[in-house]
């Protein structure tokens, strides 16, 4: 792996009274999205172990296993997927597709789906993204997050300033705006404009996942 220098020389850190000295070198990862998404692997080992245990489970057994192990694997950090190219997601998606074969033994994954009531892969990033946006909205979640958000107010008053919709960001500033297009400052108000006003006035987060659920599965799977 390749080193890189540090700018912060005289950087001083104290962990629990200890004296932590400052390196003139810093290792950097490389990273690929399309290669080096770590819960693959470790799905698929996953997937092959509940298949060899399968014969000895009854069929809500195995949807159990799966839940359990491998949809936490599916949903770390699937926030950073949004609006990445669908060749990005689709090895994820394979996943859930055999995962849905394995517990009911057919060829034809959306039946299947609708059956578990799995949301695909790109329905539940989605899914990440807009709880995000509702606990920042709410100013209940980190700040960081409702630093990103705005709500809309627009210029005279209008049946919209009533509608609980969020302020899309100007385009026109400094960056790449590809990056820009796929930031959550962006994506977020998007996706939560688009969003029924009734689900995006739910009054707690519970009821908001079990609605937004519902709306996703729907919005995809029928």
């Amino acid at each position: 792996m390749p080193y890189k220098t540090s700018p912060l020389h005289d950087l001083s850190i104290t962990v629990d009274g200890t004296m932590v000295a400052a390196s003139r070198s810093a290792r950097t990862w490389e990273w690929s999205w399309t290669t080096g998404w770590t819960s693959k692997s470790s799905c698929r080992f996953l997937l092959y172990n509940i298949r060899r245990i399968q014969p000895y489970l009854p069929t809500y057994s195995i949807q159990l296993l799966f839940q359990t192990m491998v949809t936490s694997r599916l949903d770390y950090c699937n926030s950073l997927l949004a609006s990445l190219p669908a060749c990005t997601i689709l090895p994820l998606q394979l996943i859930q597709n055999a995962a849905a074969r394995l517990v009911f033994k057919f060829l034809h994954v959306t039946p299947l789906l609708r059956s578990l009531y799995w949301l695909p892969v790109a329905a539940r990033v989605r899914f990440k993204v807009l709880t995000l946006a509702y606990t920042a909205a709410n100013r209940t979640g980190p700040a960081y997050l409702q630093d990103l958000i705005q709500n809309y107010v627009p210029a005279r008053p209008l049946r919209s300033s009533t509608a609980g919709r969020l302020a899309l960001p100007p385009l026109h500033v400094n960056g790449s705006r590809s990056s820009r297009l796929r930031s959550f400052s962006t994506l977020a108000p998007q996706w939560w404009n688009e969003l029924p006003i009734a689900l995006r006035s739910t009054p707690t987060l519970p009821a908001f996942r079990r609605g937004l659920k519902t709306y996703l599965f729907r919005l995809h799977l029928d």
